[in-house]
């Protein structure tokens, strides 16, 4: 490395030398480099020994320390972009030099940029910015999946909160922080994710809430009682009870009723559409509807204009606090929120009670998955599809009768080709066969099925044979 100052010519001829100091030196390849420095001939000489730290890094493939990270963040764009260019410093390892929070705010454009809800935006950076910021992460060099397991674990342990986040909210940051750290790898601002291995947590261990479907009488008495009750949320109680039949009928969410337009439903086809940016899986989806569903809409929907909200009332639009709306109308059809086991009901339950009705109509499973828009088959059977209030009684009671006797054993009794050496068992014990035969018959006259008819075998079976014989 040199430091020294260059001349240039004045107007008089004489040689005149600049003002800054320049860095002269051998890149990774051996190039000579020529770097602008400072005044100071002293902080000329330590940029050169960053630089040179740098070049050893590119040498080795190594990534930049923690210390030369944040030199690189507080360098000059100028002076990065001129380390990027000539290769010191690839575009992965200039990004991981950049302040943390800068990245972050480059994700959000990003997924402004592919469509994503502006609540999924909000909660994502959100939860991002917190766990960064727990972590004590400041910038891409900082992330430790050590340091991000212990903070989960303190937030699922938080003393303020008797129980602390879920482990469904846990896997959430942990979701959000390797979406984060991905997009970091595919944009090449990173070589690869720190935390790629860490695995999220099985829900099934700490299911604290348990939503349950309403079964029809339930969800009949609660649009029964919504349509008179007075208007609440901007909307009137019809309103009220048209949104919940909708949502019950066709699984569709909250975000997705929230953004439906008048124009989103065919009234001559009989389906609504919901456009790829609103749904969950962000694919369009186009549902059936119910043939007096969609004319009770139809009528609802007079004279309003295709691109308004299809719910709303006064307010124009569907409140994000639905659950609070739901449950006013609950309390007011006598439907307890909670029930005994625990199970709770909110504006969700209307789409588990969606794949709870279409189980109980018999719909095959496949076809539930398709109207539900499941990506598994596993989430329609084992978390949507729930038994109905008395349902496990109900089928038990429709199992065969198995105390009835085969057809094969009806068949050989009704012919007696059963009776095995009938005449010597008459002979050394008839007042008891006849005994057993004619209660037998004495039952089967009364319709009792638990006692079905004997044949005179059997009769001769079940008598005390030891009365018959003498003891030896």
């Amino acid at each position: 490395m040199r430091v020294y100052k260059p001349t240039y010519k004045g107007k008089s001829g004489e040689n005149i030398e600049v003002k800054k100091h320049w860095l002269e030196l051998r890149d990774h390849r051996g190039i000579v480099r020529r770097f602008a420095g400072f005044t100071d001939e002293t902080q000329t000489k330590k940029l050169g020994e960053k630089i040179e730290k740098l070049i050893v890094h590119r040498i080795n493939n190594e990534p930049p320390d923690r210390k030369l990270a944040e030199w690189i963040a507080n360098i000059s764009k100028q002076l990065r972009n001129q380390l990027v260019r000539i290769g010191i410093l690839t575009p992965d390892r200039a990004n991981i030099g950049k302040v943390i929070s800068e990245n972050i705010e480059d994700y959000r454009q990003s997924l402004i940029a592919k469509g994503r809800s502006q609540q999924h935006i909000d909660e994502t950076i959100t939860i991002i910015k917190r766990t960064v910021k727990g972590c004590g992460f400041n910038y891409w060099t900082d992330i430790s999946a050590v340091k991000v397991e212990a903070y989960l674990k303190q937030l699922r342990e938080n003393k303020k909160d008797e129980q602390g986040i879920s482990y469904r909210r846990s896997n959430a940051f942990l979701t959000a922080l390797k979406s984060f750290a991905y997009w970091m790898v595919q944009e090449d601002r990173a070589s690869e994710s720190p935390i790629r291995h860490l695995k999220c947590l099985n829900v099934k261990l700490d299911q604290r809430h348990q939503r349950r479907g309403l079964g029809p009488d339930e969800i009949r008495l609660l649009l029964e009682t919504t349509k008179a009750q007075p208007e609440s949320f901007g909307m009137s109680g019809y309103e009220r009870a048209l949104l919940y039949r909708l949502a019950a009928e066709t699984g569709l969410r909250r975000n997705e009723l929230r953004t439906l337009t008048i124009g989103a439903f065919d009234f001559a086809g009989h389906t609504v559409s919901v456009k790829a940016e609103h749904t969950k899986n962000h694919k369009d989806a186009v549902l059936p509807l119910r043939a007096d569903t969609a004319a009770d809409l139809k009528q609802f929907f007079t004279g309003k204009l295709p691109n308004a909200n299809a719910f709303g009332g006064t307010r124009q639009i569907l409140t994000r606090n639905t659950s609070a709306m739901i449950q006013e109308d609950l309390e007011a059809a006598g439907i307890a929120h909670k029930d005994e086991a625990g199970r709770y009901i909110d504006f969700h339950s209307l789409r588990h009670t969606t794949g709870t009705l279409l189980a109980a109509a018999g719909v095959h499973p496949r076809t539930a998955q398709n109207l539900l828009r499941h990506s598994d088959i596993r989430l329609t059977m084992g978390i949507y599809t729930h038994v109905l209030n008395g349902g496990e009684s109900q089928a038990v009671e429709s199992l065969p009768d198995l105390s009835q006797p085969s057809r094969q054993s009806q068949k050989a009794r009704a012919t007696g080709t059963d009776g095995k050496n009938l005449a010597g068992n008459l002979a050394f014990c008839p007042s008891q066969v006849n005994n057993s035969v004619q209660s037998s018959a004495e039952a089967n006259r009364n319709g009792d099925i638990n006692k079905p008819f004997l044949s005179i075998s059997e009769g001769v079976k079940t008598s005390n044979r030891q009365s018959c014989y003498p003891a030896r």
